[in-house]
C-alpha cells in the first residue's frame, strides 16, 4: 500500500525529503559550522557581557555605522589579520555584517581558527537598527577622542 503511494506520488515524496533534510539542516547547520547564529536580544545580551565585535563589512560601510566599539576587519582580509583578533580564543566574540551572509563565513573562519564562542548576528547590522538599537558612526568616535 505505501509502495503504491510512493511510486503514484514520487515528485510529493521528493519534495516532502528535501523539506525534512532542510528543516533538519537548519537545526544543526551552525553547530556543525562551528558557530552559532543569534538575534538581536541575545546580540544584546553579548553586548553588554563584553563581547569582542567584529563588523566585516568594508571599511566604507563601517563608517555609516557600526555597533559599539566594533573592530572593523574586513571578511576579505580577516585571514590575513588574525593576529589582531583576541588571542584568548574561548572570549565570546559577535561577528556582524549588513546582513548575515558575510559575517556567517567569517564566523566560520574564526571557528576554524580555534574560537569556540562564536557568535554571528542574524540579520547583521540591518536587524540590529530595525530593533531600534544604537549605532556609532566614524565621526562620533572621533567626538568621543577628543
Amino acid at each position: 500500500m505505501f509502495s503504491e503511494f510512493f511510486q503514484e506520488q514520487t515528485l510529493l515524496f521528493i519534495a516532502l525529503t528535501v523539506v525534512i533534510a532542510m528543516l533538519i539542516y537548519s537545526y544543526v547547520g551552525d553547530s556543525m559550522a562551528g558557530y552559532k547564529s543569534v538575534n538581536t536580544d541575545e546580540a544584546t545580551r553579548l553586548f553588554n557581557d563584553d563581547a569582542y565585535l567584529l563588523d566585516v563589512r568594508s571599511a566604507g560601510e563601517y563608517k555609516d555605522g557600526f555597533i559599539g566599539n566594533a573592530k572593523n576587519i574586513s571578511v576579505s582580509d580577516l585571514s590575513a589579520s588574525m593576529g589582531q583578533l583576541p588571542k584568548d580564543k574561548e572570549q565570546p566574540v559577535l561577528v556582524y555584517c549588513l546582513s548575515g551572509g558575510r559575517s556567517g563565513r567569517a564566523a566560520g573562519m574564526l571557528s576554524k581558527a580555534g574560537y569556540t564562542n562564536v557568535h554571528n548576528l542574524a540579520g547583521g547590522i540591518n536587524a540590529w537598527k530595525g530593533a531600534g538599537l544604537p549605532t556609532g558612526t566614524a565621526k562620533s568616535k572621533k567626538n568621543k577622542k577628543k
